[in-house]
């Protein structure tokens, strides 16, 4: 719990006990969605408000310490900021994975250069068959 209280002061956000377990939750499982964030977390602070949660990610993300994952077909998550990388979803069980990908190479491409935009941000999804979804269908 310390180094998660560590943590978010380096990042100059207040430690609550609302947002250490917020924060835990994010270290413990990653790519929570604000539902089961809110389920959670409810169990611990019955009187916690989605309103709650939704200021306290707010605040995170705008200090860069929770990133928001957009996927397709899938409502938002959140992870706590890691170095850059990109995710595997499976279109089964819609489990999630991190992945390390370069993706210096495709920002370098010509396709993008030529296209006039200056990337600010990147974000790769794979999406196919997890292992334990492949397993179920051989049996």
């Amino acid at each position: 719990m310390l180094a998660v209280e560590a943590m978010l002061r380096e990042k100059n956000l207040k430690v609550t006990p609302q947002r250490l377990a917020l924060v835990c939750e994010l270290r413990d499982k990653g790519h929570l969605s604000i539902e089961e964030l809110y389920y959670s977390l409810k169990s611990k602070f019955p009187s916690i408000s989605l309103a709650t949660i939704y200021k306290n990610l707010n605040a995170m993300i705008d200090n860069c310490f929770v990133e928001e994952v957009k996927l397709p077909n899938v409502k938002s998550r959140y992870e706590i900021s890691k170095d850059l990388h990109s995710h595997v979803i499976c279109q089964e069980c819609g489990k999630i994975c991190d992945i390390d990908i370069d993706l210096s190479s495709v920002l370098k491409c010509d396709t993008i250069s030529n296209s006039g935009f200056e990337v600010q941000k990147s974000a790769l999804v794979i999406s196919g068959t997890c292992c334990d979804c492949q397993a179920k269908k051989q049996k």
